[in-house]
């Protein structure tokens, strides 16, 4: 509910003082446990609220990490442990063209494959690690906030007390929803059914389409198993599709439903976009599909999710921590709100492109050889990828906003690549120029500073080569907050704004 809820003033079990933490989120999806591993590496008392009472997954759901949210993994020194539990692609599928991806200039220059259940055991595994608390089992049924914080039941009568509370609960938010949050957008125009179950009669595998879209299906690892995905003949909003409705939908294609059953996992999306109005309101923040839905065209929601949650998360412990103004929080919306209505308004421009009538078919065919043209392709892969965006922070040089190239760089005569330096989640302050010490900005602890070398190519995807700065300052996120020369008043003022008072 909102702060008018009726959840008593102060309550945990009789008799008890709620549960305290600084930030409590709710979801332990992708986005969930991202966050979470964000704010546990900046030292916050977060906890986790999850209603599954394990970690396991039905389903394939997401199907893989897209190269900017690779990069972000290495930012924390962890990309190769998931990259190895994954299989590398070099190829994109763009409506029906595939596009080469090799040439993207970023040390992942791939797509990974890697079921969503592995990428969330992992991720559980790290939040583990780092001592985070997952209230498992468990709903908010119901939360307030106040000026000091926001207190939640769980759906056993326990209460939490936290800072804020952070909705990663999914596309049908019960946070969200509580909160009164606006999810505006487009309604659906059509629908498909996805399924995982066991065959009696091998399939007809691979793609096939007719007049109303397109139909898949694919081998599992199981060798009498097969993923299923049909395009439905009229659209259907129901959320718990039956195994006869796709075993009827098979036979209507196909001429039998090859004796499909034991399925363990039956979905519907339709393409459906929405977008939630704010993505902050008071001490209530939103993230992952809890801000945003659209069809999975891309495979765009997961990577989008963990790309909110780093960030987020920087700037919440910063605000927690007492280290920024609470104001630091509305960049959040600032920035990521944009990304999402990108990405939405690509995703139904892509389907549009999947309608079988002649006309969007000639349409389908044009931008298929368009998108084969050497620009055009890469402009797709970047977009794709997440490594286009450019957060609109001001400044002249083209690095600013931007995502920081993982080159190597020599410091304290050793080489090593720039993404090392963010491990641990501080904002960084390079000096390349000859003789300029960064060490003489009076900055504080909390940002590294490293006077480096780096004779690399400074190579931004789309954009190409551009000129190195003499200086760069870096944000835990990986994005450049400013870039010019020391002496430049301006930095100081990039620091006052994005790490608090004692950032100077």
């Amino acid at each position: 509910m909102t702060q008018n809820s009726g959840i008593a003033a102060s309550t945990g079990s009789p008799g008890h003082a709620p549960h305290t933490h600084q930030v409590l989120i709710v979801g332990a999806g992708p986005t969930g446990l991202m966050l979470a591993s964000e704010l546990a590496l900046a030292g916050v008392d977060v906890a986790i609220v999850e209603k599954r009472a394990t970690q396991a997954l039905s389903g394939l759901r997401a199907g893989g990490l897209h190269m900017r949210t690779l990069e972000l993994l290495d930012q924390r020194g962890v990309g190769d442990q998931f990259v190895a539990e994954g299989q590398r692609f070099q190829i994109a599928p763009f409506h029906e063209t595939m596009l080469d991806v090799s040439d993207t200039p970023t040390r992942r220059n791939y797509f990974l494959a890697l079921p969503q259940s592995r990428f969330e055991a992992m991720l559980a595994d790290r939040v583990a690690g780092q001592g985070v608390r997952i209230y498992r089992g468990q709903e908010v049924v119901d939360f307030r906030q106040d000026e000091e914080g926001v207190e939640a039941q769980l759906g056993d009568g326990t209460h939490l007390r936290s800072a804020y509370l952070v909705g990663c609960d999914g596309a049908r938010s019960a946070i969200r929803k509580q909160g009164g949050i606006e999810f505006a957008g487009w309604e659906p125009s059509k629908s498909w059914l996805i399924a995982e179950a066991r065959w009696r009669e091998e399939p007809r595998w691979g793609i096939a389409d007719d007049a109303h879209g397109t139909y898949a299906l694919g081998k599992m690892e199981e060798p009498d198993r097969v993923r299923i995905v049909l395009v439905e003949h009229a659209l259907n909003r129901g959320d718990q599709p039956r195994l006869e409705e796709v075993k009827a939908l098979l036979v209507e294609v196909y001429g039998t439903d090859f004796g499909i059953h034991d399925p363990t996992w039956i979905s519907r999306f339709t393409d459906q976009c929405r977008q939630a109005v704010a993505y902050r309101q008071g001490r209530l923040l939103l993230a992952g599909d809890a801000a945003h839905i659209h069809p999975p065209m891309g495979g765009q929601g997961l990577n989008m999710g963990v790309q909110d949650a780093f960030n987020l998360g920087w700037k919440l412990a910063q605000v927690v921590q007492g280290l920024s103004p609470d104001a630091l929080l509305d960049t959040y919306q600032a920035e990521r709100h944009p990304v999402a209505d990108r990405v939405l308004r690509n995703a139904m421009a892509e389907v549009a492109l999947q309608r079988r009538d002649p006309r969007s078919r000639a349409l389908g065919e044009k931008m298929s050889e368009l998108a084969a043209m050497d620009a055009p392709r890469k402009y797709l892969v970047a977009e794709r990828a997440g490594l286009t965006i450019r957060y609109d922070l001001g400044g002249d040089h083209p690095l600013v906003g931007r995502r920081l190239p993982d080159l190597e760089i020599v410091a304290g005569g050793r080489t090593r690549t720039m993404y090392e330096y963010l491990h641990e989640g501080r904002p960084v302050l390079f000096a390349f120029a000859k003789g300029a010490d960064p060490e003489k900005v009076a900055a504080s602890d909390r940002v590294l500073r490293i006077a480096a070398r780096c004779e690399a190519t400074w190579d931004l995807p789309v954009l190409g080569p551009v000129e190195p700065p003499e200086a760069l300052l870096v944000r835990p996120d990986g994005y450049v907050a400013w870039a010019g020369s020391l002496d430049d008043a301006s930095l100081r003022d990039a620091l006052g704004f994005w790490f608090g008072s004692d950032g100077v």
